[in-house]
């Protein structure tokens, strides 16, 4: 990421016990995030362990993006009818690097 530092990385490890309808709702949450003060961006991957990177400016834009309506829906959602199990870490970033091999 090319932001200042520091900044605000939430990461969000899952299992799901239904897929059905969240694939949908992740791809909304995801365009919803993106529209959120203080979003910088997101990377996400899924097998049978699902992990979602979202990175933000501060603890305050975390705790609106948790707060927004549309996201407590999909959270209530989550908890009723997609989610096995999921975990929480939200954790300062002060330093990051990258690895780019080009051919």
């Amino acid at each position: 990421m090319k932001t200042s530092k520091p900044y605000y990385a939430v990461i969000f490890t899952s299992k799901l016990k239904s897929d059905d309808g969240y694939s949908n709702m992740a791809q909304k949450m995801e365009q919803l995030a993106k529209t959120q003060k203080g979003f910088f961006g997101m990377d996400s991957a899924r097998n049978d362990l699902g992990i979602t990177v979202s990175y933000w400016e501060s603890l305050k834009a975390i705790t609106r993006w948790k707060s927004n309506l549309e996201h407590i829906e999909a959270q209530n959602k989550g908890k009723t009818l997609w989610y096995k199990w999921y975990s929480v870490w939200i954790c300062k970033v002060e330093h990051e690097y990258e690895f780019n091999h080009v051919s």
